[in-house]
């Protein structure tokens, strides 16, 4: 079954690589603004239904997988901060508190004959962290394509106090013990 992540970014694609399916990465046509007062959970099961249907839509043929993850403390929404000070912003307002990640999939059969939608929500307790920590973080690891403004696969697991969760790889942008199983719906099995 020919398998495509509707997404070119490479964390996504990294953690896909390790259920060792051949598949084959497409960028989606997407506009990722969040509409007004929309929950941080359904902004990201709308923007990952919307990447795998665009992609979809070019190639009947395939299983189309689409991811999008979602950031917020206290409910207020924390984009990609694309920028050294919009992340050290980002991570002032993360010290001490907890945030949460929604990372949603969407999974569309061959000629859309099935759809199976699924949000993974993970909590992230952040130490409290000093101006010169955040700094000396953001300079070494740069995570300014990250929302939440750090990379938990990297130096970026010596924020947290603790993770609260059942999938740590839906930090990363996938969620791996999820997506196994839904593709199991559409008979891949991993195994």
């Amino acid at each position: 079954m020919n398998i495509i992540l509707a997404s070119t970014s490479p964390y996504r694609r990294r953690l896909l690589k390790r259920l060792h399916l051949p598949f084959q990465c497409v960028a989606p046509k997407t506009d990722e603004t969040p509409w007004a007062g929309e929950a941080p959970a359904a902004l990201a099961m709308r923007l990952a239904q919307a990447k795998a249907e665009s992609v979809a839509m070019l190639h009947t043929d395939a299983l189309v997988i689409g991811s999008d993850q979602v950031a917020s403390v206290d409910g207020h929404i924390m984009g990609k901060p694309e920028n050294f000070d919009t992340a050290s912003a980002q991570l002032r307002s993360s010290s001490g508190q907890e945030v949460v990640f929604h990372t949603a999939i969407a999974l569309l059969a061959p000629n859309r004959a099935q759809e199976r939608l699924h949000v993974e929500r993970f909590c992230v307790r952040f130490r409290t962290l000093s101006n010169s920590q955040i700094a000396n973080y953001l300079h070494r690891e740069q995570p300014y394509d990250c929302a939440g403004s750090f990379k938990v696969e990297g130096l970026g697991i010596a924020l947290f106090e603790r993770l609260i969760g059942d999938d740590p790889t839906s930090l990363e942008g996938l969620p791996l013990i999820q997506l196994t199983e839904l593709l199991g719906e559409f008979g891949v099995d991993i195994l």
